[in-house]
């Protein structure tokens, strides 16, 4: 006989127990916790040394082949992936209500289309006619692109058997449920059930899998954390609801790098991409203002020029302010002590703001030298020259450290118009025969004798 057995999960972070309880032990959510009734099948003895895998083998015996990828004609979106889809790999989608995770995906699905591959979009939140008129609004006009509205996991592996397409969307993994668990659609046993028989589906058919996931409040991914472990790549779309601009980052990829990142204009007939990122970040005003500084950060292996603006006013209060938006409040609080015990800036009366323009995050100790000079502009009401752009690390002593990927940073600036740039004495004794002007300084003394 089957046993059943009644438990009671969190559906924040999968913790479960045998009684309800008001606030999770493990991730400290209130009122997360649902009654779940699973009924589990007799497991089956195996034959003792059965497996998939077959006898142990030793490191040196494996061969090793480069894996298939195919271009999903996105070039912002390959990039994020390592170079392109890889053949049976299974990508989790995140992220909030609205963002485009659906429509960048519908359009991947028609360019693949396009390219005559089989592509199946199953679409558990939307009936048949309300992705047709979405297709309709982005041009999507292609008949190698099934559509099937369905939630039964069943049913859509039936679908994807007959069908066998080379790339599979589910849209979302939270819509889909499984007859032989009797928790409703979303919890947690049934995002676990459903995205291991899609596991299961994807390296056995050798089928590309996309899965669209919900987001909770806090911004994760909705369901337990396992889900993520299980998938191949995780992709989180950002943005706020008022920007046009959206950025794609993986923060977990087996099959490639997680420090790529890929940025989508959202317009009326979908999502396009952003070539070149660092016009964006930088303010078409050209007129010279204090405060505002030009630094060249590191997405991955991708360098984009972001614009950084700094506020210092005397405070109204008896202490003084410090805000941070796009770099961390820490590094703000550090390097305006640096400002006030170097160089003796009278600041500790003063409310300071650093923003970073577009709603980029800099986590790169690179901005350091950036961040610096554009307090000590705004403070002393000096205006930095349009055309300089900075970059380097900057010690609790004043001194400027080196850092990496200099000529690529350097290669960009060149590329947007600047003329010179300040950066490390050390990463300027490596660059030869640059007919960019470069400026190396050692510690900030020298920088401020350059330009105040």
């Amino acid at each position: 006989m089957a046993k059943i057995k009644t438990r009671f999960v969190c559906q924040e972070c999968g913790y479960f127990t045998v009684k309800w309880l008001g606030k999770c032990p493990e991730c400290d959510s209130w009122n997360s916790f649902v009654e779940e009734v699973e009924q589990k099948k007799e497991k089956k003895v195996r034959e003792k040394g059965v497996g998939t895998s077959g006898r142990p083998v030793k490191l040196s015996e494996i061969s090793l082949y480069k894996e298939n990828r195919f271009s999903t004609a996105i070039g912002e979106l390959d990039q994020v992936l390592g170079g392109g889809i890889v053949e049976g790999s299974l990508i989790l989608v995140g992220g909030d209500p609205g963002i485009g995770k659906s429509t960048l995906l519908l359009q991947m699905a028609n360019n693949l289309a396009m390219k005559k591959k089989k592509v199946l979009y199953v679409s558990g939140e939307e009936s048949l006619k309300q992705t047709k008129l979405r297709a309709n609004r982005l041009g999507i006009i292609s008949d190698n692109l099934y559509i099937v509205s369905e939630n039964d996991i069943d049913i859509i592996v039936k679908h994807v058997k007959n069908i066998e397409p080379e790339l599979l969307i589910i849209d979302s993994i939270q819509t889909v449920h499984s007859s032989d668990l009797s928790s409703a659609p979303g919890t947690v046993s049934q995002v676990r059930e459903a995205t291991a028989t899609f596991m299961n589906v994807s390296k056995g058919m050798g089928i590309a899998t996309f899965l669209i996931g919900h987001v909770t409040k806090s911004g994760s991914i909705a369901g337990p954390k396992i889900l993520e472990h299980m998938v191949d790549t995780v992709l989180y779309f950002e943005g706020e609801q008022n920007n046009i601009y959206k950025i794609l980052r993986a923060v977990k990829n087996r099959f490639g790098s997680t420090n790529e990142l890929g940025i989508f204009e959202m317009t009326s007939k979908g999502l396009i991409e952003v070539k070149n990122p660092s016009e964006i970040f930088i303010s078409k005003n050209s007129q010279e203002s204090p405060g505002s500084v030009i630094t060249a950060a590191m997405e991955g292996t991708r360098p984009i020029l972001i614009e950084i603006q700094a506020l210092v006013a005397r405070t109204n209060f008896g202490t003084p302010r410090r805000m941070a938006n796009g770099v961390d409040y820490n590094k703000i609080v550090m390097l305006m002590a640096v400002l006030e015990k170097i160089k003796g800036m009278m600041i500790q009366d003063q409310d300071g703001y650093v923003n970073v323009v577009g709603g980029m995050s800099l986590n790169e100790p690179a901005a350091d030298l950036a961040i610096i000079t554009a307090i000590a502009s705004s403070f002393m009401n000096v205006n930095i020259p349009k055309d300089i752009v900075f970059f380097g690390e900057v010690g609790l002593t004043g001194e400027v450290r080196p850092i990496s990927m200099v000529e690529q940073r350097i290669n960009e600036a060149k590329k947007m118009g600047f003329k010179t740039c300040i950066l490390p004495k050390e990463n300027a004794k490596k660059i030869k025969g640059s007919a960019f002007n470069l400026i190396g300084v050692e510690n900030i003394s020298e920088v401020f004798d350059k330009l105040f």
